[in-house]
């Protein structure tokens, strides 16, 4: 309220000095137009601050999920699995989601041919559902995972267990394998394998 205040008032002081100038000029029988140039000064000023502004919020929204998977080299296939799925935009939203992101080797794991298929225009519904397989709505650091059956965005439970000889997050029968790749609407947990709904079949 402050600054708006003080730009009002800014802009108010201008007018009036505009104002003073122009009737000076007008018994002079000089032109007036000159009291219009500090306006387009200030208004200048105010865009820049204004588009300052709008580039701060978009590297502040950038950090999403999506972007922070997309600027990672290991998860080029999940990523293109994503905008293959049209879910660019569902994971890029306030969340927050926990992601068990598969890596490139992951994805290269499947039988032969699965991913193509997967990938397939027509198999979009089923992409998307083992897609949302892999997402828990709510944000989860490895340190507060604790053993047993988690909800996902798909419907289906997976399966949470810490392994006692390395102490590290299993999911179903993947390993975490780089853990707590924070975002600004959640966090990432690199897995080894790809996870496969129950009900899923292609």
């Amino acid at each position: 309220m402050t600054s708006l205040f003080n730009l009002r008032s800014k802009r108010l002081a201008i007018g009036f000095v505009g104002l003073g100038a122009a009737v000076a000029l007008s018994a002079c029988g000089s032109p007036t137009d000159t009291a219009t140039e500090p306006v387009e000064e200030e208004t200048t000023t105010a865009e820049t601050d204004m588009a300052e502004s709008e580039g701060s919020m978009s590297e502040e929204m950038g950090d999403t999920v999506v972007s922070v998977a997309s600027s990672d080299e290991s998860f080029s296939t999940l990523v293109q699995a994503i905008e293959a799925a049209g879910l660019t935009e569902t994971l890029a939203a306030e969340g927050p989601y926990t992601v068990f992101a598969p890596t490139n080797e992951a994805f290269e794991a499947l039988p032969e041919g699965s991913l193509d298929q997967l990938l397939m225009p027509e198999n979009q519904d089923l992409l998307t559902q083992v897609l949302t397989y892999h997402v828990v709505p709510a944000e989860v650091a490895s340190a507060d995972i604790t053993a047993g059956p988690v909800e996902t965005v798909a419907g289906s439970e997976i399966n949470l267990a810490i392994d006692e000889a390395t102490e590290g997050v299993m999911v179903n029968e993947a390993m975490v394998v780089t853990p707590d790749v924070q975002a600004s609407n959640g966090v990432i947990h690199a897995i080894d394998q790809v996870l496969l709904p129950p009900d899923a079949s292609f």
